[in-house]
């Protein structure tokens, strides 16, 4: 019963409907999971009642794909987490690029859930538009 109630439930995201027509609910990882791309997702000054809520990576869409803007990234994703989500701690932030498409990196963060000691990891892919 501890875990459940620290891993928490919250909201689906994106929001959807269960079968009975209430808002959908997820909990445990997935609710981790789901927490961590909200996160990354959302740029600081763009949450209402919180505009220092979000991950600083947004100001690097437009950097060059170089080893400088992947030290950032690590960086702005590792401070980000240590502040928004208590309920991991981070290991590592890798940064690659993408085999599909040379204007993504693949981030991959590896991840230890603190109340069940379970190590995860998660992808979350983003656009780098390089200089104009």
């Amino acid at each position: 019963m501890r875990n459940r109630e620290f891993l928490g439930q919250g909201l689906a995201f994106p929001l959807q409907f269960d079968s009975s027509g209430r808002l959908a609910l997820v909990g445990g990882e997935r609710d981790i999971e789901q927490s961590i791309f909200i996160i990354l997702g959302t740029a600081p000054g763009e949450r209402v009642m919180r505009p220092e809520f979000g991950c600083r990576i947004h100001e690097l869409v437009f950097a060059p794909n170089n080893a400088e803007t992947e030290g950032l990234l690590i960086h702005y994703v590792q401070e980000a987490l240590a502040r928004w989500e208590p309920r991991i701690t981070v290991q590592d932030v890798l940064v690659s690029p993408s085999p599909d498409n040379d204007a993504m990196v693949l981030i991959e963060i590896r991840y230890q859930v603190k109340d069940t000691h379970d190590p995860r990891s998660i992808v979350y892919p983003f656009f780098l538009m390089g200089e104009e």
